[in-house]
């Protein structure tokens, strides 16, 4: 009976280990590949570092700034993503040159499959709030990763990928593959992180250190984010092969269909465009529409935020500041003038009156000394002389009720300490003649 181990064949398969070991391993091209990933990793946790330690000194300067505090948060959490990616497009390179002088490559596209798993993981799993299901999709990345970096080091790779070549199925008269189809995700999902940080780039340049207007600031925003996104989407299709003019019946129809049914939220977001353009309202501005008066929070592509001196915020569509009557306070200048009606008794002192109610406007707080405060009389009313106190203030944001408060209240105090009376309603009856019927229902004397 023969012996379950064949001797020979162990021997043949270890010399077949040993002179794949000494050609492939303890080769030169083997300590190029791997120099070349040394100073891949080392180059990209160098630009890496250099990153992380240019986006805290920028949250440190910035630290005031809470728009800027969270746009540099969330770009210090992807410097690990970045780092990942700055050592696969590294690697990318030395894999160009080497297969342009027909070098071996393997090891260099194993580690590139490697590198991307390690972005992908980084990218979806570490701000999932759920571990056990970023445990299940890192798993399953790094399983799909470490199968295609076997393949590579083995040369098996051409056989998946004339596998995934095979599966393929046509659209229209575009034809497509599984491999394709693979690229295609793959380049969506990079471009996707690349837009993503680069429009979080883009909202702490135009907020923080481009000095622009706040409208300006919103609308450079919004047309950087719709150009990034439309770009990712033309690259991917231009990859695909896609005709981009099939799509034109389709978006005919579509923008018909949209024109009826989403006419209003089309019409805001217009609309929305149109104040950032002409700048007639803006963030910060003080506006009055119909009863509600307070200052702009938030300008969206669909609505505005209007916070009230109550503190509460109302959200009024675009269309509605660009079709209606809106009163701006703050749309040239913060200069406001107020107008307080102040009636005075018949028979007081009108010029010590004056006098009073000139020197309580000058007193008041935020009222400011140029222009003047001035005082006139606007009538003679049936209880009263009207007058009226005209004031400016420069601050129109910081409420008007205020103001007038703090004015009556010193006119109130100066009126009561120099004898001015305040006119209240009052009648007074003359009695012409005295029925007889009267007369003698009074009592006698006795």
């Amino acid at each position: 009976m023969g012996s379950p181990l064949n001797l020979a064949s162990l021997d043949r398969l270890g010399s077949l280990a040993q002179d794949y070991f000494v050609h492939q391993v303890l080769s030169w091209s083997m300590a190029a590949q791997i120099m070349a990933i040394g100073c891949a990793l080392l180059l990209a946790r160098k630009a890496s570092g250099a990153m992380r330690s240019w986006l805290t000194r920028q949250q440190a300067q910035y630290a005031t700034h809470p728009e800027a505090c969270t746009d540099l948060a969330v770009l210090l959490g992807f410097v690990k993503v970045i780092e990942a990616i700055i050592a696969f497009l590294l690697v990318a390179f030395a894999y160009g040159i080497a297969s342009h002088f027909n070098w071996p490559r393997n090891e260099l596209s194993a580690v590139a499959m490697l590198l991307v798993a390690l972005a992908l993981v980084r990218l979806f799993t570490d701000e999932m709030k759920n571990r056990f299901w970023a445990k299940i999709l890192a798993t399953a990345i790094w399983v799909y990763a470490l199968i295609l970096a076997f393949l590579s080091l083995f040369n098996f790779l051409d056989f998946w990928q004339r596998f995934l070549q095979g599966v393929d199925f046509q659209l229209g008269h575009v034809h497509f593959s599984l491999l394709h189809v693979q690229r295609a995700f793959f380049l969506l999902l990079a471009l996707y992180w690349l837009s993503k940080n680069l429009r979080i780039f883009l909202h702490f340049w135009v907020t923080a250190k481009s000095g622009l207007t706040a409208a300006a600031q919103i609308l450079l925003y919004r047309l950087g984010s719709i150009f990034l996104f439309s770009a990712c989407v033309v690259i991917v299709l231009h990859y695909l092969g896609l005709d981009l003019t099939v799509f034109a019946l389709f978006s005919g129809a579509l923008g018909l269909g949209l024109g009826f049914g989403l006419q209003k939220i089309f019409a805001n977001l217009v609309s929305g465009f149109i104040l950032l353009g002409d700048k007639s309202i803006k963030p910060g501005d003080v506006i009055q529409l119909k009863d509600t008066y307070g200052w702009i929070n938030f300008l969206g592509s669909r609505y505005c935020s209007v916070v009230t001196r109550d503190g509460i915020e109302h959200l009024i569509p675009n269309e509605n500041l660009i079709t209606g009557e809106v009163i701006n306070w703050s749309y040239s200048q913060n200069l406001v003038r107020l107008r307080v009606p102040v009636g005075v008794a018949y028979g007081s002192d009108l010029e010590k009156a004056r006098d009073l109610m000139l020197a309580a406007a000058a007193d008041t707080p935020r009222v400011i000394k140029d222009p003047k405060p001035a005082c006139i009389i606007t009538g003679f009313g049936d209880n009263a002389v009207n007058m009226e106190v005209r004031m400016w203030i420069n601050d129109p944001q910081n409420g008007i009720a205020s103001v007038k408060s703090d004015l009556f209240w010193a006119i109130w105090q100066r009126f009561r300490d120099h004898g001015i009376e305040m006119p209240y309603p009052q009648q007074d009856v003359h009695l012409k003649s005295i029925p007889e019927a009267l007369l003698r229902a009074r009592p006698e004397e006795g």
